[in-house]
């Protein structure tokens, strides 16, 4: 399974978005969904987190957060 470390995704791996949940609604089509997934990356929600720690770090020290994020994302690369 690959990891993630961002505030808006779970555990699991599904995204805190709420169109994709509890607002959901056949009108959607896929450039909205990506719209609004773009969209976090850019803006995170730190009020409604998927990750705390994620959330934290990210609100409190950007330079730890973006290496947090990069050694993930490198390790992903080796992992099985």
């Amino acid at each position: 399974m690959w990891t993630f470390f961002w505030e808006e995704v779970y555990a699991d791996g599904s995204i805190c978005l709420d169109i994709l949940q509890n607002q959901w609604s056949p009108i959607y089509d896929v450039a909205a969904i990506l719209t609004s997934i773009q969209s976090l990356l850019c803006d995170p929600n730190p009020n409604s987190p998927a990750n705390s720690e994620a959330a934290r770090m990210y609100s409190e020290n950007k330079r730890d957060y973006n290496r947090k994020v990069r050694e993930v994302v490198e390790q992903s690369w080796t992992a099985d």
